[in-house]
């Protein structure tokens, strides 16, 4: 970044010319606008679109893509295939209007990058998504919940920008008015704009704000760490301990870096900084032939290429592809996994270019998923911004029941009303009460990976006695004092957005029917019998240590009563590191399950991401999966319901869907 280029910002005043696409639940009324007819009204706020995620507007194939090409492709994973490629870059369109929740889902900035190079100026959604909402500040492109400038727009009224950074905190704003991260960096780096003086004093606070009360970047010029307090909203400057990307972004993060530092750029301190081939793995296995024809395989595998050059050029360590003996391939690990593994300690700031970095959480650390320009900026910095969030606090109590899992208590959150009306987004699921002794650390693992399905910045564990054992278990090399020199706890009195006591003798056996991770409703409250084709238990949420026990302890009992995988089903079982497959090894599970008929995958992300064994190829086929989402195409064309281990495997056996104990 070149502290002698001037950086100007936009202008004060935004005029939005071009026309307006509303993305209603009427697909017909979608295309009759894609067509060429202006709306002269604002459609019912409850018929447009909600829960439009990042899948959608760019699905995993198009992701391949990191230039201009994606513009011709945004949007084209919407529901029921409304819009084709080309149909929104071709329409003139300033302005692109939906419902609740827009970008909820993956952090993958390919999403509004898409939007923004198809000719859009301007997203207005009831809500924006976290992630989604930041990565469109670091590129430029506007969003508001203000409906109210859909008449003034049309009536071709400018309007001021300081209208589209209400509610943000000054850095954000500064983001906006320089059009973007990389340009607001140039101008800080110039020292033509610095981030405010937090002036907080020392206060109760949660654990979230304390590790970034201690990492806050107190000092730029000398790189002194640590402030008395911060409190919600505060915007600042911290420090990474780690930062992480994988084959689908590496390529992308160091295009913008390049573009933005120039090819001799260097990532500082590299030791900190990790690669990881984990999502793209099996994609040949599955990408249809009409897609290899059109060279998106090449692409894909690319992108590989790109970040293993990369990884090799900046001393970074790259978790890679291995072969087996026996001719199968897979990867090291999924990196959630080895975050939690290897390299992440209690205490910590981890953020990694994936939403599902929150899963570090389990440890203790301030963990979350960035775009991105967010970590190339970080490669170079090493630091990110944060916007202090708030916390809302669920209390575990009582005791669960033999056939109930983590699984099952999240997707029992997710449908609560406070994480349906989207009041979390942005906040932290801070997760404590002595209901937590019940949930070992593989368990807690889960809590905190799917906090993002909420809309949450991420989840948080107090740490304790569990997360030592398990960091002693699997790295010989730390102590106790070492690992516990960076537990926080929240203070008596710090404050919450909202608490919530979740008794764990309340919960019954969960599914999230398809569509959205919180429409979770009883396994026996489904309406009918609902038959499966596949049974799908794997990912950084369903492939850990202890997933594989919950999947032995119902194919044991199957296989010892002669009870096989049901015919018609495919079922699979999916490691989430060569650690993890080991572990199963070890067990005797490997043997179990090949004999109960189950398919089993060395570690990818594969069928979570579309991108392995496990996924639908047409949209009549039903899955159960102990994946963390199932928005529309995330796995395929095919309904899937998600569900804990026990469900998965217990369902595989009858064919379908099941509360494990009906297997009885």
């Amino acid at each position: 970044m070149s502290q002698s280029l001037k950086v100007s910002r936009r202008p004060s005043e935004v005029t939005l010319p071009g026309r307006i696409l509303f993305l209603t639940d009427d697909i017909e009324l979608i295309k009759r606008q894609l067509a060429g007819e202006d709306l002269a009204e604002t459609p019912a706020l409850e018929s447009l679109v909600d829960n439009i995620s990042t899948d959608e507007i760019t699905p995993g194939w198009v992701c391949f893509y990191y230039d201009e090409t994606l513009g011709h492709y945004s949007l084209v994973g919407l529901r029921e295939g409304s819009i084709k490629p080309g149909d929104l870059a071709g329409g003139g369109f300033d302005v692109v209007v939906s419902g609740l929740s827009k970008g909820c889902g993956s952090s993958r900035e390919t999403a509004p990058y898409s939007e923004l190079w198809a000719g859009v100026k301007l997203v207005i959604a009831r809500s924006i998504e976290k992630i989604y909402g930041q990565n469109s500040q670091n590129i430029g492109l506007l969003t508001s919940t203000d409906f109210g400038l859909i008449d003034r727009i049309r009536g071709g009224e400018s309007i001021p920008l300081d209208e589209f950074t209400r509610g943000f905190d000054p850095i954000s704003i500064e983001i906006v008015r320089f059009g973007g991260l990389f340009n607001y960096n140039k101008a800080r780096l110039a020292g033509d704009v610095s981030p405010p003086t937090l002036d907080t004093p020392a206060r109760p606070m949660s654990i979230t704000e304390k590790i970034i009360a201690a990492r806050a970047v107190a000092d730029a010029s000398t790189g002194r760490l640590g402030i008395p307090g911060v409190k919600p909203g505060d915007a600042l400057f911290v420090r990474t301990d780690l930062r992480f990307s994988h084959d689908y972004t590496t390529a992308m993060s160091e295009a913008l870096l390049v573009q933005a530092l120039g090819a001799d750029a260097r990532v500082t301190d590299p030791e900190s900084v990790y690669a990881f081939r984990d999502h793209l793995t099996f994609l040949g296995d599955v990408m249809p032939e009409s897609r290899k024809k059109l060279g998106l395989l090449d692409k894909a595998d690319n992108l590989a290429a790109v970040q293993k050059a990369f990884a090799e050029k900046q001393g970074v360590r790259l978790y890679d592809e291995i072969q087996n003996p026996d001719g199968t391939k897979g990867s090291e690990a999924i990196c959630h996994n080895a975050v939690l593994e290897d390299l992440a300690l209690p205490g910590q700031i981890v953020v990694g270019t994936d939403s599902h970095t929150c899963t570090a959480g389990a440890l203790g650390c301030f963990a979350f998923g960035v775009g991105s320009t967010d970590m190339a900026n970080s490669w170079y910095t090493k630091d990110v911004r944060v916007r202090v969030p708030e916390s809302v606090r669920f209390d575990l109590v009582g005791e669960p029941s033999g056939d109930i899992t983590a699984k099952d208590v999240m997707l029992y959150i997710l449908a609560t009303p406070y994480i349906r009306e989207s009041k979390a987004i942005g906040q932290v699921l801070e997760f404590g009460g002595p209901g937590l002794a019940h949930l070992n650390f593989d368990e807690r693992a889960t809590l905190t990976n799917m906090a993002v399905e909420a809309g949450a910045t991420t989840g948080i564990v107090e740490p304790d006695g569990v997360v030592t054992e398990y960091l002693l278990a699997n790295r010989p090399g730390l102590s106790a004092e070492e690992i516990e020199a960076g537990f926080f706890t929240s203070d008596e009195g710090a404050e919450y957005a909202a608490k919530f006591t979740i008794d764990l003798a309340d919960i019954a056996p969960m599914v999230a029917t398809p569509g959205d991770p919180r429409n979770g409703i009883q396994v026996t409250e489904l309406e009918e019998k609902v038959a499966i084709d596949i049974a799908y238990g794997g990912s950084c949420t369903g492939g850990k240590k202890t997933d594989m026990d919950l999947y032995a302890q119902v194919l044991s009992d199957a296989v010892a009563k002669g009870q096989t995988v049901a015919p018609g089903v495919e079922a699979y079982i999916q490691f989430g590191s060569q650690k993890i497959k080991e572990y199963a090894r070890g067990k005797g599970y490997i043997e179990l399950f090949e004999k109960a008929g189950v398919r089993l995958i060395d570690p990818s992300c594969g069928a979570c991401i579309n991108a392995g064994p496990g996924v639908s190829d047409n949209s009549e086929k039903v899955s159960v999966s102990a994946i963390n989402r199932n928005f529309p195409g995330r796995s395929g064309p095919g309904d899937v319901y998600l569900a804990s281990p026990l469900v998965v495997a217990a369902s595989a056996i009858a064919g379908h869907i099941v509360r494990p104990a009906s297997l009885d």
